[in-house]
């Protein structure tokens, strides 16, 4: 799905590729052909890579299998849903340096304007999570779960105690809170999940490519009938 004419998909790895992440994974299930075609170029040859669920093991199930073959590394774990523009430099250094002792991941959190349609998140004096209120009427603030997640070894350790859970977002962390610490993204940070939503991101401002020469691939995207649909309205 484009944003400014680019994948969404390509604006978070390139937002990973300037912070220095050399190896990532991208889970594919649904058009899981037209992804790995997408991934299939020059510029992410060497170092991105896809792994395929035709059944989907949920985002629980992911990450276990992944964190059994990188068992001592800090991991990035990102719902590609979103879109996200932020200094993701600063997020790891924070994770790496800044955030509180004893917490064993760290979640981007931003502010939103649709409180009662995101997950809210409710800090201690730390901003260490205490509570999470799940899309409720009346949620005690507006600064909501980003979905992206800084994750050390310690989670793929409760994740397998825990062979029977499969969701991250409804069984993982509510089982962490008091050990989740906190980043808020103070760019830009929306939930494209609507039609609606989706047309808004376009009037954006887009962040500088990594990659501005066109390949084939570009090449082939730029005629396809979805640029339109977003511009007519």
């Amino acid at each position: 799905m484009p944003i400014s004419g680019r994948p969404l998909l390509e604006n978070w790895l390139c937002m990973l590729h300037r912070s220095g992440v050399s190896n990532v994974v991208v889970n594919t299930h649904y058009h899981s052909g037209i992804v790995s075609n997408f991934l299939q170029r020059e510029r992410f040859s060497s170092w991105v890579s896809s792994v395929y669920e035709s059944e989907l093991l949920g985002t629980a199930g992911t990450l276990r299998n992944y964190g059994r073959d990188h068992p001592r590394e800090t991991i990035v774990l990102a719902h590609a849903d979103n879109w996200c523009c932020c200094n993701f430099c600063e997020f790891i250094e924070f994770h790496r340096n800044n955030r509180p002792k004893h917490t064993v991941m760290t979640m981007m959190t931003f502010r939103t304007t649709d409180p009662k349609n995101c997950g809210i998140v409710e800090l201690d004096n730390e901003n260490k999570v205490i509570a999470f209120h799940e899309k409720i009427e009346n949620p005690p603030g507006n600064l909501a779960n980003g979905a992206v997640y800084l994750l050390e070894p310690e989670v793929f350790e409760w994740l397998d105690k825990y062979p029977h859970c499969t969701d991250f977002s409804t069984e993982v962390l509510p089982s962490l809170v008091g050990n989740i610490a906190t980043w808020e993204n103070t760019d830009v940070h929306r939930d494209i999940g609507t039609i609606k939503d989706l047309l808004a991101v376009q009037k954006d401002l887009p962040p500088v490519p990594c990659w501005p020469y066109p390949d084939d691939w570009d090449q082939m995207f730029s005629s396809h009938r979805i640029h339109q649909l977003l511009g007519q309205s």
